[in-house]
This record gives structure tokens, sequence and C-alpha cells, in this order.
């Protein structure tokens, strides 16, 4: 059997047919598209993850945008989230540009690694637990994969509860609550540090719960933990 690697996840996820409930719902809004994308081809299929396979920090998100990463095929690409997340990244070091429009876009990602919990865009923004639970062997390969991991930063109380739940199954951490908090971290062992933020969500973004410089500073702590000496 072939050694795995991203590229063979990548391939995998992009062909998963797993959930139909899913599956038909990119595939109707790939089809139905919005006035403002009514031009364009919409990739509806499920949505890899992305970036540096030398990554030290691994970021998980909930899942693609209907009109963001199930019209661009990639994550966090193309929709307000995105806009939001890359520019912060590309401030504090971990992406060439401030922009995710497309996937030719020129957008590289250094020493970062981005995935969703879900890969598929669920109705509502709201995948069901079996749907989940799909998806995470994706997330543990990709895990182990990126052989140089020091940091793992979670998107929000969905996508900790997603990693946990995959870690868990690996037996990389024990059962029990790890608390979710913007800013909050904690050590998963072995120079692997978990840090949270909110979710970058229009609903967040635009209220003020998440400010750019909110995220910032938590890029801050992933960036100093990461490049600290063993």
């Amino acid at each position: 059997m072939a050694a795995d690697s991203l590229a063979r996840v990548r391939r995998e996820v992009e062909a998963c047919e797993r959930c139909p409930r899913l599956r038909a719902w990119c595939r109707e809004v790939a089809r139905s598209k919005v006035r403002r994308f009514a031009d364009q081809a919409y990739w509806g299929r499920p949505v890899p993850g992305f970036g540096d396979p030398k990554a030290r920090v691994l970021i998980v998100g909930l899942a693609p945008a209907a009109h963001g990463g199930n019209r661009t095929g990639r994550v966090f690409t193309g929709d307000r989230s995105g806009d939001f997340l890359f520019a912060a990244l590309h401030r504090a070091g971990f992406a060439n540009q401030p922009t995710s429009v497309a996937r030719d876009d020129g957008l590289v990602l250094h020493d970062c690694y981005v995935a969703a919990a879900a890969r598929c865009a669920p109705p509502a923004n709201k995948p069901l637990p079996e749907e989940m639970a799909h998806c995470r062997g994706y997330l543990q390969r990709e895990w182990r994969l990126l052989t140089e991991l020091r940091g793992v930063l979670v998107l929000g109380k969905i996508a900790l509860d997603a990693l946990l739940a995959a870690l868990r199954e690996m037996g990389r951490v024990p059962r029990g609550t790890l608390a979710f908090g913007h800013g909050v971290s904690h050590d998963l062992g072995d120079g692997v540090r978990l840090f949270c933020s909110y979710h970058p969500s229009q609903q967040n973004t635009f209220t003020g719960k998440l400010t750019p410089a909110d995220l910032d500073r938590v890029l801050l702590d992933v960036r100093g933990h990461v490049r600290s000496k063993r």
C-alpha cells in the first residue's frame, strides 16, 4: 500500500461521498448559485486542507462557506471570514498576501496549514454529529502527516470539540473538557500547544466580538510558541 501523503488526503477529500445530505446540498448550491457569483463555476465538492506541508501551525475551522469554499474549492477562500483570517495571517507572517479569493490567486502559506473540521458546506452552517465524525479521519491523517507541528489554533468551540474528538481517538489527549475561550491555550504534550480563538464569522467580526487586534494577539502567541526553542 502506498504511503500516505497530504496530496493523497486532498484527493480523497475531493472525491468523498460519505454524507449524502451534504453532497446534495453542495451540488444544489453550485447549481443555483447567488446573483453576485452567477457567472462563476462553483467547485461544489468537499474542500481539502491547504498550506505548507512543513507547517508548525495547524488552523482548524468549522466548515466551508456555501458561497466561499464551496464556490472556490479552497478553505476560507472567497468569503468575509477568509478575508479576515488571511489578512491576520499575513500580518503575522504566515501568508505572503492578505487576500484569498481563488485557488490560483498566488496565495502561499508559510509554516501554516489550514483545514476545516467538516469538509463540505452544510445547510445553515450546521453539520450533523455523524457528518463531523465522517470527516474526523481526514483531520487525523493531516495531523500525523504534519510532522513538524508545534501549535494548533482552533477557530470556535465546534472546531475545538472536533479536534479533541480526533485526538482522543488517536490517544493524544485524555477524556475530559479543555475549556474554550478566546486567547485560552492548553498544553497537548510533546511540545505541541493548543490555542483558541473566536471564529472569524461575520456574526463575530461585524459585532466586534472578534476584532483584528484580538486575532493578532492570539496569532502572536502562536508564533511565539512555535518559533521558540524546544
